[in-house]
């Protein structure tokens, strides 16, 4: 379970190398390259903090059965995020966190991606954009699956919304919101 509020999600190496010295328990790895995956997986972790994988940016993965294989049985991050339910169904099989991220673009949007998050059953939702309380709260109550909020929050104040909401937690890539 997660029990920090702000997951710092990163898009550049000075980024990372700030988080290993920081008190945050956690690093989502953004924008990376298929070939650096390995070493920063393995050097956050040595560091003592959990990596998640956001798989749909990783350039040069291909998230087929082969390309969860490799990332769980080669890269073993601690979980994974991604849209595609194929990614939050074989991240099981390498009992990785698997995190399952839903765009709330509009109402059949969110009713398709509902059902299909009540098969896949994530460990996580993570709600973008994060801003939207009562989204927050309506899809937290009818999955019954802790949410991540992410994307667009700029400030503290929309940290605590999300939060009051019933928000487990908060990713960002704002440096400015990872006072841990």
């Amino acid at each position: 379970m997660i029990e920090q509020k702000i997951l710092p999600a990163v898009k550049k190496i000075k980024d990372f190398e700030k988080l290993l010295e920081s008190d945050s328990d956690y690093i989502v790895l953004l924008d990376t390259r298929v070939s650096q995956l390995k070493h920063l997986v393995r050097y956050g972790q040595k560091a003592g903090k959990s990596v998640f994988v956001h798989t749909d940016l990783i350039q040069g993965l291909k998230t087929d059965d082969y390309g969860m294989e490799f990332l769980g049985q080669d890269i073993k991050p601690d979980g994974v995020i991604s849209t595609r339910a194929s990614v939050i169904q074989q991240s099981k099989r390498y009992r990785m966190t698997a995190i399952q991220r839903m765009f709330l673009i509009d109402s059949h949007a969110i009713d398709h991606n509902l059902k299909l998050i009540q098969k896949t059953k994530p460990d996580y939702v993570e709600l973008l954009p994060g801003i939207l309380p009562e989204q927050i709260a309506f899809i937290k109550e009818t999955l019954g699956i802790p949410i991540i909020a992410g994307g667009l929050i700029r400030n503290h104040q929309e940290v605590n919304q999300a939060i009051e909401a019933g928000a487990t937690a908060i990713s960002t890539s704002r440096s400015d919101l990872w006072n841990f």
